[in-house]
């Protein structure tokens, strides 16, 4: 229990953290071998900290944070949509990451979050936005709106209307060039938006 306050001063800076990361402070420290699997079995038992998925723990209750056991990551669609104040309805956390997870419904504390693959050609456009205690990536209103193209999620029209008037054009238009062909040619046709910034007829 010698380092067990530094442990913690250190650990509770962050909205997750690893067991590797756990395993390598204690060995730092020339602690027993092992040892810091003792201590994070102690820790959940005790509620100090949270499971959040296999190797990764979080001392924070706050689902909003699960993400970052999943980095590199951002909080995209529906979620990033409420985030950013363009969505009135609840939301679960929406994780979008490029790394080789499984996809779908996880739960953390009672709570569903979504985690969505998405390649890496197609992993830019988010920015951090202050959460709670730290700081989170947030897809940009923009690539909000590309995602929902790339995963054929519906939008209402108004909230569609709505979007569209809150994304800056000449962002929109330089995402746009960054995309793959097969994606561009989706996105100006559901945005009108082209790639010269100029609005052609949307879908």
């Amino acid at each position: 229990m010698k380092f067990m306050k530094e442990f913690i001063a250190q650990f509770s800076s962050k909205p997750a953290f690893t067991s590797y990361e756990a395993r390598n402070f204690f060995t730092f420290r020339h602690g027993p071998e092992g040892y810091y699997k003792l201590v994070l079995n102690n820790l959940v038992k005790s509620g100090r900290i949270y499971r959040i998925t296999r190797g990764k723990y979080s001392f924070y209750d706050e689902i909003q944070y699960v993400g970052f056991a999943f980095k590199p990551f951002y909080y995209g669609l529906q979620d990033a949509l409420s985030i950013r104040n363009l969505w009135e309805q609840e939301t679960n956390p929406v994780i979008i990451t490029p790394r080789r997870v499984r996809s779908g419904v996880r739960t953390f504390l009672g709570r569903n979050y979504v985690i969505r693959w998405i390649e890496r050609s197609m992993f830019f456009g988010y920015s951090l936005v202050e959460y709670g205690d730290f700081f989170i990536p947030v897809a940009d209103t923009e690539k909000i709106l590309i995602d929902m193209v790339y995963y054929h999620e519906f939008l209402p029209e108004e909230v569609k209307n709505e979007i569209l008037r809150a994304v800056n054009k000449k962002k929109l238009q330089e995402y746009i060039l960054m995309l793959p062909d097969y994606m561009k040619k989706r996105v100006i046709a559901f945005t009108g938006i082209g790639e010269s910034g100029k609005e052609t007829e949307p879908e």
